[in-house]
């Protein structure tokens, strides 16, 4: 099911912790940085924090800048972005300020933690989510029922350590601060457990006043038919890919990534690289890679259409080509309709081979965008 793409946000001091344990908040960004995250809950459709964030340090979550908040409403958007919080037991204060300033709330909790909750009579719409909590089910819910694209994530160090090693966080934005705590009892931003293998990617460093934010994505691939966030990302890519390829009334225009399962980057490519009027991109990507490169067989193709079973312009195809090459697992956006070969199932050649094959349906407009010359 689709998901919203998930930011997490986080100030923390030089030894990794997000607070001291004195009775006041201890104050990590700079005022030019507290105006960066204003912008950012200002772009997005919901903010979100765990109930110990709640409890610790009674926040109002709100956009402060009447300028931005202007611009949403003129946008066609809510003046501020949906509140959320999640708890199990939904043991949380009613006079929190959490619940009474800003626009709406909900409450994402258990069948038990709704029941306690609406006997607190939080002002919150109680949203039961089964019998224990589950992220990805209150993802779900904040996709489908309640249009949330883009979901901020500010805390607290348990949130975000639950959604990292589910592997449900798109984007890391975390800010170093020139403080050093060392204490123990102090809170920290991630927790001990087993995260998912590989680097982040660094995708923007920048210096503000005197700390330094800097924004990492996920890029190793989930496994099997389990989607991890990088899948989103590199699949994103592999579309972006397709734009570049040289228009055809012939042929699609598709884009592919080659990506091992550390998340190192193996080769990319597209239809018609080149100046190649039959080179497909699975087969540009793979031609890139030394054939007895290990890491083949633990890599994920992506291609932004499904790779070919059948065609008239080379011996053999690319569901064909990826099987050959080692690789078990392809993540597409598109399964390829019959606009060229009848009754193509790549999708079926490759799962006969023992591969894995998962389809991203939200990214398929994206894929089709570079072929809207061939509909009709």
């Amino acid at each position: 099911m689709p998901l919203p793409y998930v930011l997490l946000s986080a100030a923390v001091s030089l030894d990794g912790y997000l607070d001291d344990t004195g009775p006041e908040r201890l104050l990590l960004s700079s005022p030019a940085d507290f105006d960066r995250v204003d912008e950012v809950r200002a772009s997005v459709d919901a903010i979100l924090v765990g109930a110990g964030t709640i409890r610790a340090d009674n926040p109002r979550l709100l956009v402060n800048s009447a300028e931005r908040r202007a611009a949403r409403v003129a946008a066609g958007r809510t003046e501020y972005p949906l509140k959320v919080t999640v708890s199990a037991t939904g043991e949380l204060d009613p006079a929190a300020r959490f619940w009474h300033t800003g626009g709406d709330k909900v409450l994402l909790t258990t069948d038990e933690g709704a029941r306690r909750a609406r006997t607190l009579g939080l002002a919150a719409d109680v949203v039961p989510l089964g019998a224990a909590f589950d992220w990805r089910a209150a993802l779900e819910h904040l996709h489908d029922r309640r249009g949330v694209r883009r979901l901020m994530v500010e805390g607290g160090g348990t949130v975000h350590t639950q959604l990292l090693r589910r592997e449900l966080a798109d984007e890391l934005q975390l800010v170093l601060a020139p403080l050093l705590v060392g204490d123990p009892d102090a809170p920290r931003l991630f927790g001990p457990g087993e995260y998912q293998s590989g680097r982040l990617r660094l995708v923007e460093s920048r210096r503000i006043e005197d700390v330094v934010l800097a924004r990492y994505l996920p890029t190793a691939p989930g496994t099997g038919d389990r989607v991890a966030a990088a899948d989103r990302h590199w699949l994103a890519l592999a579309c972006e890919l397709a734009e570049l390829c040289p228009p055809s009334r012939t042929a699609f225009s598709v884009g592919a990534v080659v990506v091992a399962a550390d998340g190192t980057e193996l080769a990319r490519g597209y239809s018609r690289e080149g100046g190649d009027p039959a080179v497909h991109a699975e087969e540009a990507a793979l031609a890139r890679i030394t054939p007895d490169d290990p890491r083949l067989a633990g890599a994920t193709v992506y291609s932004s259409l499904e790779p070919c079973a059948r065609r008239a312009s080379r011996p053999v195809p690319c569901a064909r080509l990826i099987l050959d090459a080692g690789a078990r697992r392809v993540v597409t956006a598109w399964r390829e309709p019959d606009t060229f070969v009848p009754g193509a199932d790549g999708s079926g050649v490759l799962a006969a081979g023992g591969a894995v094959v998962v389809v991203l349906p939200e990214y398929e407009e994206r894929a089709k965008a570079p072929n809207r010359h061939l509909e009709g």
